[in-house]
C-alpha cells in the first residue's frame, strides 16, 4: 500500500501530510481514525468526510460517521408537596346574564377588569392565582409561600375583593361569591401543557371550597369549619349551620364572614379560650382599683363608687353565684374597699335588691 503521503495526495489533500506525520499517523492506523481524531489535528469538516469515506473503502466497511448525541433528558423533578393550604374560589355573579346583554367585546372588557381586580387584590395578601376559569378564579393561600395566618389572609382578601369588585361599575354594580376552605393537600403538580399549564392541588379541601361556593349568597365570603377554627374571633361570623354538600361525607358546617371584628387585642381574638379568664379578672381588678381611687378623691361612699364603676359585673359573681374563684375575687374586692376607708364592714348591694354585709376583720 502507498505511504500516508501518497494516500493523501490521491485524495487531493497533500497539505495534511505534515500534520499526519507530526501526530504519528501512518497507513496502519488509518482504519482506527475517527471524525474526532481528524478534527483534533485540524482537518476541515469536508476533508474529514472525504478521508473517512476513503478509509471505509480501504477496510471494506461503511464510513464511521460521527454520532450526534443529544443530551440525556433531565428527569422531571417532583415538585409536588404535602402541606396545609387555604383554597379560595371566587365567582362573578350573573355572568351568564351579562353575556346575553353585552356585546362579546364588551363582555371581554368586563371579565378582563374583573380578573385584574382579583389578581391585584389577592396579591396584597400574598395569595397565588392558580387558574382563571371564565368568570371564576382559583386562588391558593399558603402556596408557593406559606404564612402562619394564611386563613386570615384569605378571608381578609375575600372581604376586600367584594368591596373592590363592587366598584367595577359597568351598567350595574358587579357582585361576587367567595368560598374558602383550609386543609391538608398535595400541591405543586404541573397539570396540562402550554398556556393551559397550572399547579394542581389534590385533596378534599379544593372540592369543599368549590361546593361551598354554591351556597354562598352574592357578596358573601363563606368559610368551612377548618378555616373557622384558625380565625378565632378575628371576624364577625354568621353561623350557617350544617350543610349537606355533594361529594362531602356528612353535613359540613359553614359560616359567613361578615366583617373584621373590633377586638383590639389580636392575641385574645386568636385565643378566645379559658386561658383569657385570668387576664379578664385582672382587668376587673384594675377597674375596681380605679373606682376606689375615685371614691377616695371625691369623698363619696364606697358602695356608691363601686356602683359607678363595675358594680354590676362584680356583684353578679357574689357569694351566691359563680365559680369559687370568682366568689373569692368578689369578696377580696369588697375587703379592699373596706380597708381603704378604714371600715370594719362594707355593704354589698346585689342586683336582686338584697344587701349583704362583709366583715373586713
Amino acid at each position: 500500500m502507498a505511504t500516508i503521503t501518497e494516500w493523501l495526495a490521491s485524495l487531493g489533500l497533500p497539505e495534511y501530510a505534515q500534520r499526519f506525520a507530526e501526530n504519528g499517523i501512518d497507513v496502519s492506523v488509518l482504519r482506527y481514525l475517527t471524525d474526532q481524531d481528524l478534527e483534533k489535528i485540524g482537518v476541515l469538516l469536508g476533508h474529514r468526510r472525504k478521508m473517512l469515506a476513503a478509509i471505509a473503502e480501504l477496510s471494506g466497511t461503511a464510513p464511521v460517521m460521527p454520532q450526534r448525541t443529544s443530551p440525556p433528558e433531565e428527569k422531571g423533578r417532583d415538585d409536588a408537596e404535602r402541606r396545609q393550604l387555604t383554597v379560595m374560589f371566587t365567582d362573578l355573579v350573573g355572568s351568564t346574564a351579562l353575556s346575553t346583554k353585552l356585546d362579546p367585546e364588551d363582555l371581554r372588557s368586563v371579565i378582563g377588569a374583573y380578573h385584574k381586580c382579583v389578581a391585584e387584590t389577592v396579591a396584597r395578601f400574598d395569595g397565588f392565582v392558580a387558574k382563571y376559569m371564565g368568570d371564576g378564579v382559583l386562588i391558593y393561600f399558603g402556596y408557593p409561600h406559606a404564612h402562619e395566618d394564611d386563613a386570615e389572609r384569605a378571608v381578609r382578601a375575600g372581604l376586600a375583593l367584594i368591596e373592590a369588585v363592587s366598584k367595577l361599575r359597568y351598567q350595574e354594580p358587579l357582585q361576587v361569591r367567595i368560598s374558602v376552605a383550609t386543609g391538608l393537600v398535595v400541591v405543586g403538580d404541573i397539570v396540562g401543557s402550554g398556556e393551559a399549564q397550572e399547579r394542581g392541588v389534590v385533596g378534599e379541601t379544593p372540592n369543599l371550597a368549590a361546593r361551598l361556593q354554591g351556597i354562598a349568597a352574592p357578596n358573601t365570603v363563606v368559610i368551612a369549619e377548618g378555616t373557622r377554627r384558625l380565625l378565632g374571633n378575628l371576624f364577625e361570623l354568621e353561623d350557617l349551620g350544617p350543610k349537606d354538600i355533594k361529594g362531602i361525607a356528612g353535613p359540613a358546617r359553614a359560616w359567613a364572614a361578615l366583617r373584621a371584628s373590633t377586638i383590639e387585642s389580636r392575641f385574645e381574638a386568636l385565643h378566645a379560650t379559658d386561658l383569657n379568664r385570668p387576664r379578664r379578672a385582672r382587668r376587673r381588678m384594675r377597674t375596681a382599683a380605679s373606682a376606689l381611687g375615685e371614691s377616695k378623691d371625691r369623698r363619696r361612699p364606697c358602695g356608691s363608687a363601686l356602683r359607678g364603676g363595675r358594680h354590676r359585673q362584680i356583684a353578679a359573681h357574689g357569694r351566691t353565684a359563680g365559680t369559687p374563684r370568682r366568689r373569692a375575687a368578689h369578696t377580696l374586692t369588697l375587703l379592699l374597699f373596706a380597708a381603704a376607708h378604714g371600715q370594719r364592714a362594707l355593704s354589698d348591694h346585689r342586683p336582686d335588691g338584697t344587701c349583704h354585709w362583709t366583715d373586713a376583720r
